[in-house]
């Protein structure tokens, strides 16, 4: 296990040993039942609902070993994060701090990014057409003609507009192998209008969670954005390094998770406004992820195995390499 969630209210997390004991909510301690043990030893981040009950010796003896907790509410956006001091690397921020302000740097790492999104959300859209075809190639003919654009952007303005008209080619395509059960009419977000949205953005928030602790232990400061702008309350830095990740691992989950029926109408609720996973659907959908994350496969963009897990990091060292020595960092690309 490298990634534990402990999704139930009010249980209490404590330390025992090397392990990390999960109790039953509600328990005094002469009746303790215990639901779980975390191994340490694999454990790479934690994930807690917002009523959920840590010792202070449990955290202490995570921050030792480096391993971040992060506090998220039913939705799967994150409210706070318990971290370890990141690593002494002040010369890497400073540098970092100096890439930032250079609006050369930000536009060639920028085009980098939007142009491994696009390819991926191509590539992503022509392996399912190999496997159910319905689609001809002339349709996403758009998607080749706006990739071939962004090289020669000269801003980030046109660069975001670019990322926006390939999303309004995207989607459609992608949705024709969703479930008619299951229609999509467009992306939404805060909040989700129906399923098939509800799924994007619970499992986004899941990648950003795993690509801030990335960023975050590795020196760099998340905070310092490229294409999103530095905002305080954001780490905008995760979430332009976990745009290339999301075809491969929100669109391809969730077209995954409905067309195989491992989630189903009963799996969703309304809830403010929106369309929510409900605890049920939420468990079924971190367990896929987790294991799409872990799952080997031989990548012909680094010529090995690895997992999207480690695709991830190797993204976040290459962009630190960039923000030490100069050059273009490499984004992740799908097969």
């Amino acid at each position: 296990m490298s990634v534990a969630y402990v999704e139930t209210d009010y249980t209490w997390v404590r330390l025992h040993g090397e392990r990390l004991a999960v109790f039953s909510p509600h328990d005094d301690l002469a009746t303790d039942h215990l639901l779980e043990e975390i191994p340490l030893l694999s454990l790479e981040r934690l994930c807690l609902r917002e009523h959920v009950q840590i010792t202070t010796e449990a955290l202490c003896t995570l921050f030792r070993k480096g391993v971040p907790v992060h506090f998220i509410d039913w939705k799967g956006d994150c409210l706070g994060s318990a971290l370890a001091p990141s690593p002494s690397e002040s010369a890497c921020r400073m540098s970092q701090y100096r890439r930032t302000l250079d609006a050369g740097f930000v536009l060639v790492q920028s085009r980098a990014i939007i142009a491994a999104k696009v390819q991926n959300q191509l590539r992503l859209v022509q392996r399912l057409n190999a496997n159910r075809p319905i689609l001809k190639e002339s349709d996403w003919q758009p998607m080749n003609e706006l990739l071939g654009k962004i090289d020669s952007a000269p801003d980030l303005e046109t660069l975001r507009g670019i990322e926006g008209r390939a999303a309004a080619v995207h989607y459609p395509l992608w949705a024709a192998f969703l479930p008619e059960s299951f229609p999509f009419e467009r992306r939404s977000t805060r909040p989700p209008m129906n399923a098939v949205n509800a799924c994007l953005s619970f499992s986004s928030a899941l990648l950003y969670h795993d690509v801030v602790a990335a960023v975050h232990t590795r020196g760099l400061d998340p905070g310092l954005g490229l294409l999103h702008t530095i905002e305080n309350g954001r780490w905008s830095l995760a979430l332009d390094l976990m745009e290339p990740f999301r075809p491969a691992l929100c669109d391809a989950l969730a077209c995954r998770l409905l067309n195989h029926r491992m989630l189903n109408a009963a799996d969703f609720e309304p809830r403010e406004g929106g369309i929510y996973l409900n605890e049920n659907g939420r468990k079924t959908l971190i367990d896929q992820y987790e294991r799409r994350m872990d799952r080997p496969f031989l990548s012909e963009q680094i010529q090995h195995r690895t997992t999207l897990r480690q695709a991830v990091v190797d993204q976040v060292l290459s962009y630190k390499l960039a923000v030490l020595e100069g050059g273009l960092f490499t984004p992740f690309r799908l097969n």
